[in-house]
C-alpha cells in the first residue's frame, strides 16, 4: 500500500508489496515525517513468526513520543530495539513455542543538517546525492563478511547460495543486540533512500538512483513496480526521505 505525506521538514513517502512470487508480506515500514523518523524491517524465517517481529519494531517505533531533544530521540529508538529483541527472545523460548520471530531493522533518524542510520541485518539505508547512491550501511550477512575478507568479489556474493543468510537480527542471537550506526551532514538536495533486500536484490543500483530522484507523487510506488517488473522474488518494502534541505 503507497503512502505520500509531507510536513514543512521533511517530504516523504513509502509503500511495501509481497513480491512477484510470494503471497505473504513479511516486510513492515514506518513513516514519521513529523519526527523525522524513518524504518523498515524485513522478517525472518520464512513463516516462522518474522511478520510478528517486523510488527513488534514497528509498533514499538510508532510510540516514540513526538518533542524529544535528537539525542534523546537516537537513545529512545536504541533502548526500544533492545527491548523488542528481549521481548522476542522471550517469545522464543515459551514452552510449546513453534515461533521463533526475527527480523532485520534499518532506521533513519533526521533532524535539521543530520542523520543517523541504525541498523541491524541487510536492510539497507542509502543516500542519493548528486544523482548517485551511496550505502550507508553494511550488511549483517555471510556473504558481506566474505567481501570484507576478500574472499568473494561483490559479483560472486550476487551468486552465492548463502546471500539470504544473515548475522545479526531483532529477535535472533544472543540477549545484547548489536546495533550499527552512521552518521553525517544532510546537502541540498539529498534524498534518503530505505530498503527491504527485495529491492536491491532484484534491480540495479543505477535503476534505483534515476527512479528515486524522480519528482512523481508515488516515487516509492515507482521503484516496487519496476522491482515487479523483474520478478522481484522476495517481499520488496522502500521509503524514500527528502529532507527540507532540498528546498533550500
Amino acid at each position: 500500500m503507497p503512502d505520500g505525506s509531507m510536513t514543512p521538514s521533511i517530504r516523504a513517502w513509502s509503500a511495501t508489496h509481497p513480491g512477484a512470487v510470494r503471497t505473504q508480506n513479511q516486510d513492515a515500514c514506518l513513516c514519521r515525517p513529523e519526527i523525522g523518523l524513518f524504518a523498515v524491517a524485513d522478517g525472518v524465517g520464512g513463516h516462522n513468526g518474522g511478520e510478528i517481529a517486523a510488527a513488534r519494531v514497528m509498533e514499538m517505533l510508532s510510540l516514540i513520543p513526538d518533542g524529544l531533544a535528537p539525542a534523546a530521540r537516537l537513545a529512545a529508538v536504541r533502548a526500544g530495539l533492545q527491548d523488542t529483541h528481549r521481548a522476542l527472545l522471550d517469545m522464543a523460548r515459551q514452552p510449546g513455542s513453534h515461533i521463533a520471530p526475527a527480523t532485520t531493522i534499518v532506521a533513519l533518524l533526521l533532524d535539521g543538517d543530520h542523520f543517523a542510520c541504525l541498523w541491524a541485518g541487510d536492510s539497507r539505508a542509502y543516500l542519493l546525492r548528486d544523482g548517485v547512491l551511496h550505502r550507508l550501511t553494511t550488511d549483517h550477512s555471510v556473504v558481506q563478511s566474505l567481501v570484507s575478507a576478500g574472499a568473494l568479489t561483490e559479483a560472486e556474493a550476487e551468486q552465492d547460495p548463502r546471500q539470504n543468510v544473515i548475522t545479526r537480527a531483532v529477535g535472533a542471537g544472543p540477549e545484547a543486540l548489536s546495533i550499527a550506526k552512521s552518521i553525517g551532514e544532510v546537502q541540498p538536495d539529498d534524498r534518503f533512500l530505505l530498503c527491504s533486500d527485495g529491492l536491491y536484490k532484484t534491480l540495479e543500483v543505477e535503476e534505483i538512483a534515476r527512479t528515486a530522484m524522480g519528482d512523481a507523487a508515488d516515487v516509492a510506488q515507482q521503484l516496487i513496480t519496476r522491482a515487479l517488473a523483474q520478478t522481484a522474488r522476495d517481499n520488496v518494502t522502500v521509503v524514500v526521505a527528502a529532507p527540507q534541505a532540498a528546498y533550500r
